[in-house]
């Protein structure tokens, strides 16, 4: 049975690339679990991705 590819969500629609040193995953990276501790940079993120979206 194939996995799924891993979606990056720091980079909407790139797939996980591991950038984070001993990352299995979105679910054990250090650079998703900043972004999303940090409600500014997490609304900016969602901001970006809404207008990425209008665009489209």
């Amino acid at each position: 049975m194939a996995r799924p590819d891993a979606k990056c969500p720091v980079r909407p629609g790139d797939p996980c690339s591991l950038c984070w040193p001993g990352a299995t995953g979105p679910k054990d990276c250090g650079l998703v679990y900043l972004v999303k501790d940090d409600p500014e940079l997490w609304a900016l993120r969602t901001e970006m991705i809404r207008k990425q979206k209008a665009g489209a």
